[in-house]
C-alpha cells in the first residue's frame, strides 16, 4: 500500500496520534503528535481503522523536544513504558486536561479542575515490573510482545535504579528462566524493600507508584471529608491494603467498612490497627456482594471507592430505596470506566460536586481522576 501524507489531528488514550487516511479511515501512529505532520505507511489493517508508522516527519510540533532516554521509541526493540516521553511536559499536561474535559463534557458536567502536575517528571516510580527470559531484562516493546532489553530506567526512583543495575549485573540467570506457561518471568521491585531485593513472579500488593501524588490525592480526600459530620457510617470499596482508610480514619468517622478481595492487602490493614476500621473480605465484582456488604453495615451515609481499571461493574445492587449515599468520593484511575460509572450515579439522582485529575506519571498518557458526588439534597 502506498505511503500517505497527513497531519496528526488528536492524541489517542493509548498515547498514539491519530490522523486520517484520504480513504477516509482513522489511523493510529506513535510518536507523534497534534499539528505535526509527516508521511506515514500502513503496518496494519483493522477493519474501518489502521495502524501505521511514521517514515518521514515533514513538520515537527514546537512541543517535540529530545527524548532523554536511550530506549525511547515505537520499534519492537523500543521500550514502551514512556510514549510521550519526546514531548514537553507542558504539552502532556494540556492533553490530559483536554481529554478528562471533553470526556465529562459528554455525561453534562462542564466543570473540570486544572490537573495536578508531578513536581517530578523522572525519578518518581516507587515501584515497577520487569520481564527477563533469564538473558535479558527489560519491559514490553512498544506495541508488541517482545521484550525490550534496558540497561537503565529515568523514571525509577533512585533506590529502584539501584535495584535495577544490581539485577542487571546478574545477568545471565538461569533461574530466571520462563517455564514452557510463561513468555518470559516477572520481577517485582519496590524502594520499600532493600536494594537488590526482588519478588520473582509473585505480583506485590497494590500500591500507589508516585509518592508525592498520592500524598496529593489523599489530601484532596482529607479536605473533602473534614467537614461532614462524624457520625456518619462511611464504607470503604476496593480499600486495598489502607492508603485511604488511613484519611477516613483519621478524620474521626465513627463507623467504617473497608472492603476488600485481596487477604494479603486486608492483614496490612488490620495490621494499622485503625480506629473504629472494620475490615471485610469481599469479591466486588460477584452479584451478591453489596447483599453481604449492607449486611456489614447498614445504611452507609458516605462511599469512598478506588477500583481497578474495570471500574465498578455491578452498580446496579449497590443502589437500594431504603439507602442513599450523602456523597461519594471516587478515585479512579482509567477516564473511560469513571465517566461510565459517574453517568450511571447521575442517573441514580447523585450530582457531580468536582473533577480534579491528577498526572500520577508523566511521560504517560495515564491520568489518575478524583470525583466528589453528593445527592441533590445534601
Amino acid at each position: 500500500m502506498a505511503d500517505f501524507e497527513a497531519t496528526v489531528v488528536d492524541v489517542a488514550s493509548d498515547g498514539r496520534g491519530v490522523v486520517k487516511h484520504p480513504d477516509g479511515r482513522t489511523v493510529f501512529v506513535g510518536g507523534v503528535w497534534p499539528g505535526e505532520k509527516g508521511r506515514f505507511r500502513i503496518t496494519d489493517n483493522k477493519g474501518n481503522v489502521a495502524i501505521a508508522q511514521l517514515c518521514e516527519l515533514l513538520l515537527a510540533s514546537p512541543h517535540r523536544v529530545e527524548a532523554p532516554c536511550p530506549h525511547h521509541g515505537v520499534s519492537e526493540s523500543s521500550c514502551g513504558a514512556c510514549p510521550w516521553q519526546f514531548v514537553s511536559y507542558t504539552a502532556q499536561l494540556d492533553a490530559k486536561q483536554q481529554r478528562v474535559q471533553q470526556a465529562f463534557a459528554r455525561i453534562g458536567v462542564k466543570q473540570v479542575n486544572d490537573i495536578l502536575p508531578s513536581s517530578k517528571h523522572f525519578h518518581y516510580r516507587n515501584r515497577a515490573q520487569f520481564k527477563t527470559d533469564g538473558q535479558q531484562l527489560g519491559f514490553v516493546g512498544a506495541k508488541s510482545n517482545s521484550l525490550a532489553a534496558i540497561s537503565q530506567c529515568m523514571v525509577l526512583s533512585d533506590p529502584n535504579a539501584a535495584t535495577l543495575q544490581n539485577l542487571l549485573q546478574q545477568l545471565p540467570n538461569p533461574t530466571w528462566k520462563p517455564t514452557r506457561k510463561q513468555l518470559w518471568t516477572t520481577l517485582d521491585i519496590d524502594d520499600s524493600l532493600a536494594i537488590g531485593e526482588v519478588s520473582v513472579n509473585q505480583r506485590l500488593p497494590f500500591r500507589q507508584a508516585n509518592d508525592e501524588q498520592n500524598t496529593a490525592m489523599k489530601s484532596w480526600l482529607a479536605k473533602k471529608l473534614e467537614p461532614l459530620d462524624k457520625s456518619a457510617r462511611v464504607l470503604e470499596l476496593f480499600c486495598g491494603s489502607g492508603n485511604l482508610t488511613q484519611v477516613i480514619a483519621e478524620q474521626g468517622f465513627e463507623e467504617i467498612l473497608a472492603v476488600e478481595a485481596v487477604e494479603e492487602a486486608l492483614l496490612q490493614l488490620d495490621a494499622l490497627n485503625l480506629p473504629k476500621v472494620t475490615s471485610f473480605k469481599q469479591n466486588l465484582f460477584l452479584d451478591t456482594a453489596f447483599e453481604a456488604i449492607y449486611r456489614e453495615l447498614n445504611k452507609p451515609d458516605i462511599l469512598v471507592l478506588d477500583p481497578p481499571r474495570d471500574g465498578l461493574k455491578n452498580k446496579a445492587k449497590m443502589f437500594r430505596k431504603k439507602n442513599k449515599f450523602s456523597h461519594i468520593f471516587y478515585i479512579a484511575c482509567d477516564l473511560m470506566t469513571l465517566v461510565r460509572d459517574v453517568k450511571q450515579f447521575q442517573e441514580e439522582g447523585y450530582k457531580v460536586r468536582e473533577v480534579q485529575a491528577l498526572d500520577q506519571f508523566p511521560q504517560t498518557p495515564h491520568i489518575e481522576l478524583m470525583v466528589h458526588m453528593s445527592a441533590k439534597n445534601a
